[in-house]
């Protein structure tokens, strides 16, 4: 009982699973040594003070000595490899439920990075589309009306549909389209829009106002040259296959200098969205800026 206790709750917990092996290995010897003498000792007192070292009054295997310490041994092995498992098991569950914790955590602050890349968005976006009804209403112009309208269906997509974690592809290229319509009466004249686009199945998903950033990035960065702010629009599918292509007139200090926070948040989108799974390309030229965004496998997205 001796050996057994200082193995299981002194010698193991210290030593081996501290993975200290040598004073393991050290002390486990001197408790051999210890063990064998005591065992020693008790034969010898119980042959002389109960039988008068009458030996053969003994029972035959407590006259055997290796079979004592064989037993004794066997005992202490059992008792600690008991002890070891017992104590690997709870290791085991203890590093599990510390993972769970620590997956737990990163993807609640990955939800809140997210919900901030998003709050970030949406004052921008709004900022943008205010300022040009501002401007419409200081000139009383007759199309207010249909400017607030027309914010009034973005603002729905924004409030009730971004929450989502995906959205028809559809849907966003058509509030692309809203938003076009709402620059095309703040630029009358001198705004020319090419926007091309596939035929677009409804089923086919992406993670809300991904696209639509880098419109508003085009209309607020792009510059008016010969007369006009320039845009083109280009959207392919290809299967699963997305690839996205925007161009906007713009002069070189523009377009080097101010970049604006939609890019730079759509990016991280982009890597919380679609790891590894994306190819997002800036192009700069003397007389125009370009965005190309190809996505690899819609079906490939991870929800945040």
């Amino acid at each position: 009982m001796g050996a057994t206790y200082l193995m299981t709750y002194h010698l193991i917990p210290k030593y081996l699973l501290n993975k200290d092996y040598r004073r393991f290995v050290l002390y486990s010897f001197y408790l051999f040594v210890v063990t064998s003498y005591i065992i020693v000792l008790i034969l010898y007192g119980f042959l002389i003070f109960f039988l008068d070292m009458k030996i053969g009054q003994m029972p035959p295997m407590s006259k055997n000595f290796t079979f004592i310490l064989i037993l004794v041994l066997m005992v202490v092995g059992a008792v600690s490899s008991i002890t070891i498992l017992n104590q690997n098991f709870k290791n085991i569950s203890r590093n599990k439920e510390l993972q769970n914790k620590i997956l737990a955590t990163q993807l609640e602050l990955k939800e809140q990075e997210l919900n901030y890349l998003k709050s970030q968005i949406h004052p921008h976006f709004l900022f943008n589309t205010l300022n040009t009804i501002y401007g419409m209403a200081i000139k009383q112009s007759q199309k207010t009306p249909e400017l607030i309208l027309r914010l009034s269906n973005l603002l729905d997509y924004i409030l009730y549909q971004v929450s989502k974690p995906r959205v028809s592809l559809r849907e966003e290229l058509l509030h692309i389209e809203e938003y076009i319509e709402l620059e095309k009466i703040r630029f009358k004249d001198t705004l020319s829009v090419n926007f091309a686009c596939d035929e677009i199945n409804e089923n086919i998903e992406i993670a809300p106002m991904l696209l639509i950033p880098f419109v508003e990035n085009a209309f607020k960065h792009g510059s008016i040259k010969d007369g006009f702010l320039r845009i083109e629009i280009e959207v392919r599918l290809i299967g699963d296959q997305l690839e996205f292509e925007i161009r906007n007139s713009a002069i070189i200090s523009n377009s080097n200098n101010e970049k604006g926070i939609g890019l730079s948040n759509i990016r991280k989108r982009l890597d919380s969205h679609y790891t590894d799974n994306y190819e997002l390309l800036e192009e700069h030229k003397t007389d125009s800026f370009n965005v190309y965004l190809k996505i690899k496998n819609l079906r490939k997205i991870i929800d945040v």
